[in-house]
This record gives C-alpha cells, structure tokens and sequence, in this order.
C-alpha cells in the first residue's frame, strides 16, 4: 500500500492560483491540475460523501447540509452522525482490501461513528447555563486531550462566526501532523475550510482577499513538506469554488406573502413552523429545498416561483433525477439559484419581529444556512457581551446583522465559469482535463493500491 494523504482546501478554483499562490504555483509545475465537474448541490456535506462514497447525492442521501426532517417535523442542520451517509466508505471498501489499512479522518464532516481509525472533528460543550465551550470529538477518545494539551483547546471561533481566520486551519494542521507521526495511517483525509471565510464575505476578489489566500498557500506548503518526507503520495482538492454573488433572494418571504407558511409567536418574536406550513424551503447557499404539502401545493409553488429573479431552475421530479438528487430526503421541489444570486432562510417581514437566533452565530437552530454569520454589527457590542459573559452574567452575543446584501461569493449550483469550479492536484495527469466527482473515490483507492 501507498501512503496517500487528501488535503481538502475549501474554495480552492484556479482562479485564486497565481501572484497570491507561489508554493501551489511552483508545486503546479511538477504536478497536474484538473478541473471537477460541480455536483448539485455543491455545498460541504453533499461533495464530501460523494467523494467517500463514490455515489451521487441520490446513492448516499447527503442532499445538503441539512434537511427537513419528515419524521420528527423539524429542519436539522449540521448533524454529524456518519450513520447517516449511505453507501460504502472509502476507509470500509479499503480495510476489506487489505486489513492492514488505517485512515486518519481530520474534520471532514460526518466524522462520528465513521469506522475511520483515527478522527477528529468539531465538537462544542453546551453547558447547562447557556454557555458555549470550545471542544472537540475524536476517536479514540485520548486523541482528543492529546492534541488540546500540545495545541490547546479547538479555536471554534476561528472555525466558523465573525473570527474566523487561518487559527483553526492551522490548529487542523498541526492535528494532522501528530496524528500523521503518532499512529502512520496509510490514508489522511485532511480538511482545510479558510477560505471559505473570506469568499463568502468578499466574494473571490484577490484585491480584498490575497491576504488569506497566501495564509492557506503557506500552510499548505509546510503540510506538503512535512508529508513528502513521510513518503505520502499528496493529493490536493476541492469540493467547490466560489463565485461573486450581488443578490439574495428571500425564498421563505415570497412563500409566506402567498400564504404558504406558518408562523408562531413566541415571546413576542416570529417562527417558522414547518410542520404547520402548506410550503417552506431549506435554504442552503445556491440551493433550496422546497417541501410541500401536497401535488396542489407543488404546482402552486411552481407557478409561484417560476418567474422570481434570482431563481435560475426549479427541479421536479424528472430534474432532480437528472440531477443524482432524487432522495427521499430531498425537497419536493428543488429551486437553484442564478450564478449571481443565493438562497437565504429569513422568513420574518419585520426585523423587529425576528426570532431570539437571527442575530446569533447558531447554526443548528436556523432553519437554513447563515453566510451573515460572518459579519458583526458592532465590535464594540461584542466587546461588551464577552465582558458580561467573563463577570459571570447570562448573556446573548447577539453581534449579527440582517443585511443579506453583506454576502458577496456563493456556492451550491453547477452552472457557473470554468475559473471557479474545484479543483485536483495530484502527480499523475487526468484523462481530458476533467471529471466528475463521484470519481475521486477510485482515484484516491488507486492511490493507494496502485
């Protein structure tokens, strides 16, 4: 077996390798870049089973980064559970090769209960006052104190929320190197996400961005040194690129003014209730689930929907067959957005009336994505919250705007430039330039078995 190690580097297109980029361009000149074709939906969740399964959305059931649940009647997102992805994992079909196979599985999602040797992934404390501690999961369960003791506590602030930054890249890197010397995996799969911080606030502009696309050239330059002299065969990739984004649209707004979703009031602030409504939509960057009561309900929202600027198709049952995302989890219709436009969750009409969480970094609570959570209202506001919270005070670092028109890249649909979908690196050149992403499992197994 060949030792093979897959750095993920989040929002990596071609059109951000160059001037800010010197390790990746010089490594380019001994190695082959080839272009992904974007899958639907082209969000985290959905591109990284495909690439462990090799299955489309459709075989594994990651629809995207959270669905509504039927059964429970609630929108759930970022789960973590790896029971939920369908199909044989690359770590699974691997061992049944050859038992002797290990695999480090660092931050790539669905980490928990995956069946990898080794995994780490984000992994909050939520105490019983209210409060949010940085943490981390990992298996076996040491691994964890281990990497906190030598490195600190997991930077969750700097993962995702107004501070992010290279912090949580680079502690990810240094958890990769100790796992890397501790325990000699065979396969690596390593999860790099920032810059997808910065594009989704300023779009891919090198001119507001070059900062942080040098910070991930760096460390990707010290991770590939430190892997060659392991002997690893490195593959680099991404599960999307970014594109510049100037519109928003409010799919949940426009459902509920034709009087398709339901409200409740709850200390004076707004809901959405999903299980009460005739129509909702799951919204998730570039895409959105559209559940529906009923067939009537479907072609009304159809009639509805068909013509709103911003939305570039909706997908029937036919479309979203065509698509590999015909699951039971999907919606009943799928809507995607323009290249130039994405999908938010808001549902209130009122800002005044928003619920408690609008203004939160809460990806779990939000019945939808939250790119806003990347901006903050006031420095100085959070800066009073956090003195709160540090004199022993209950407290709401209630920091985010609700000005969507904040968001300037996006991710989600296939239909964008060839500059931006995402992109493989590796040491051997790909037949025609391209492929699709269900073929990357098979390239990593060859890897490692070749």
């Amino acid at each position: 077996m060949n030792k093979t190690v897959v750095l993920d580097v989040v929002g990596l297109s071609s059109a951000l390798i160059g001037d800010k980029t010197p390790f990746l361009t010089a490594y380019l000149k001994r190695n082959h870049l080839t272009k992904i074709r974007p899958m639907l939906p082209a969000v985290t969740t959905a591109v990284q089973s495909t690439y462990v399964t090799g299955r489309w959305p459709a075989g594994h059931g990651i629809v995207g980064n959270g669905w509504y649940d039927q059964a429970d009647s609630e929108i759930k997102f970022w789960k973590q559970s790896n029971k939920l992805v369908q199909g044989v994992s690359i770590w699974d079909e691997a061992k049944r090769l050859n038992p002797d196979f290990t695999c480090a599985q660092l931050f790539w999602w669905y980490n928990m209960y995956c069946g990898a040797d080794y995994s780490v992934t984000p992994r909050p404390n939520y105490l019983a006052d209210g409060r949010k501690i940085p943490d981390c999961y990992s298996y076996p369960a040491s691994l964890r104190d281990e990497l906190q003791a030598r490195f600190g506590p997991f930077p969750l602030f700097s993962f995702w929320g107004p501070g992010a930054n290279i912090a949580s890249s680079q502690w990810i890197a240094e958890a990769a190197m100790y796992t890397e010397e501790k325990y000699n995996p065979t396969l690596s799969l390593v999860y790099l996400p920032h810059l997808d911080y910065c594009q989704q606030k300023f779009g891919p502009d090198l001119t507001k961005i070059g900062k942080e696309v040098t910070e991930i050239d760096t460390l990707l330059e010290r991770l590939v040194s430190f892997y060659e002299r392991r002997g690893a065969n490195i593959i680099i990739l991404s599960e999307y690129g970014i594109v510049p984004v100037s519109r928003p649209v409010h799919i949940n707004r426009i459902l509920r003014e034709a009087g398709l979703l339901d409200i409740r009031i709850e200390r004076g602030l707004e809901l959405l209730d999903a299980g009460a409504s005739q129509a909702f939509a799951v919204s998730d960057h570039q895409i959105a689930h559209i559940y529906t009561k009923d067939e009537k309900v479907k072609q009304r929202v159809m009639a509805l929907l068909a013509n709103v600027e911003g939305i570039d198709q909706l997908l029937d049952n036919a479309g979203k067959k065509a698509e590999h995302i015909d699951h039971e989890r999907t919606g009943d219709l799928v809507a995607i957005a323009r290249p130039d436009s994405w999908f938010t969750y808001y549902f209130w009409l009122d800002d005044n009336l928003a619920p408690d969480y609008a203004r939160v970094v809460d990806i779990h609570k939000k019945p939808g994505y939250d790119p806003v959570e990347m901006f903050m209202t006031s420095k100085l506001r959070a800066a009073y919250k956090l003195l709160r919270k540090k004199l022993g005070f209950r407290y709401v670092l209630d920091v985010i705007p609700l000005d969507a028109t904040l968001v300037k890249g996006s991710h989600g649909t296939t239909h964008i430039p060839e500059t931006y979908y995402p992109v493989l690196i590796t040491n051997t050149q790909q037949e025609g330039g391209e492929m699709e992403a269900v073929a990357v499992k098979d390239l990593i197994l060859n890897s490692v078995f070749a």
